[in-house]
């Protein structure tokens, strides 16, 4: 790529054969061909703006709900984690929150403002930008009920903004143009007392702390709950629990976690997942539906 690109006008990290195993948080995948870090949004917009037109362009967060394959992610990956990091309230009772916050970030500045409605985001590992992109949820709540606008940037370094309302939103999932990534968003959330929304951080995270195998390699959920059922029941009365090929793992705490006990391969994790898929569907006629996004190539050469 750099033979290609004119890079001096570039302010960021810009990284050759970057291992993916330091930004997924079950710590494995392989290398990026290229891996970018801008400076602010403005050098972003330069780098897209420079890119070839044949180069894949990958976005990652902060890696939670992210399997990368053996073989890495051809193209360039973009990180834009504790860069977007816009976090400001405005008029009152809005929220302007960066793709690079951290969702759990997100959740403390609210409460430390008295704004009420995003407590469920201290349940989420992610970045805001992540969180946009899939929908994220827990404990109740779903980033896009709060969404007033969004922003976003393609790959030619173009910046737009659209309304809540020209997307299709769904359980998990959001209609996103095609080669446009978010980059930030308006949230209209509730003047609540600070008291209260501290309390309800405060029962979400011992809820979380209690049933989820915190301290663990894991990428959170594996599995879209099903309608009206639950995953994770699913997978322990099919008798998953603590079924594992190589060195990865179903959790004996929480069935829907799957846990990289320490030498686990992207490959081990795909074959349990397809386990886990197979095993609910002969047991029960479900089928499971991952919510981690699986990306990249198997090992190169193969």
């Amino acid at each position: 790529m750099c033979e290609v690109m004119d890079t001096a006008s570039l302010r960021g990290e810009l990284r050759v054969q970057e291992p993916m195993s330091r930004h997924t948080t079950w710590k494995i995948g392989g290398n990026a061909d290229y891996f970018y870090r801008p400076a602010d949004i403005d050098d972003l917009s330069v780098f897209m703006s420079l890119l070839p037109d044949a180069m894949p362009v990958t976005w990652v967060g902060r890696g939670s709900n992210l399997l990368v394959r053996d073989g890495g992610i051809p193209g360039v990956v973009i990180s834009v984690v504790g860069v977007l990091a816009a976090l400001a309230v405005v008029d009152g009772n809005g929220l302007s929150v960066g793709a690079g916050v951290a969702c759990v970030k997100a959740a403390r500045f609210a409460a430390r403002h008295s704004l009420g409605g995003i407590e469920y985001l201290i349940g989420i590992p992610g970045s805001m930008g992540g969180a946009l992109a899939m929908n994220a949820g827990a404990y109740g709540g779903e980033v896009w009920q709060t969404i007033k606008q969004v922003a976003t940037i393609n790959r030619n370094g173009q910046r737009k903004t659209y309304s809540k309302t020209q997307f299709k939103i769904g359980y998990r999932s959001v209609s996103l143009p095609a080669d446009e990534w978010f980059i930030g968003c308006d949230m209209e959330l509730a003047i609540a007392d600070k008291h209260v929304v501290w309390k309800n951080i405060k029962t979400i995270l011992n809820e979380r702390a209690e049933a989820q195998p915190l301290g663990m390699l894991s990428c959170g959920s594996v599995f879209r709950n099903p309608p009206n059922d639950y995953a994770a029941r699913l997978i322990e009365t099919s008798g998953l629990k603590g079924a594992h090929i190589g060195g990865a793992s179903v959790s004996e705490k929480h069935a829907n976690f799957i846990i990289n006990m320490g030498h686990a391969t992207a490959t081990d994790l795909e074959q349990l997942i397809e386990l886990i898929i197979e095993t609910v569907h002969e047991k029960h006629a479900v089928k499971l539906i991952p919510e981690v996004r699986v990306m990249g190539v198997a090992r190169r050469g193969q």
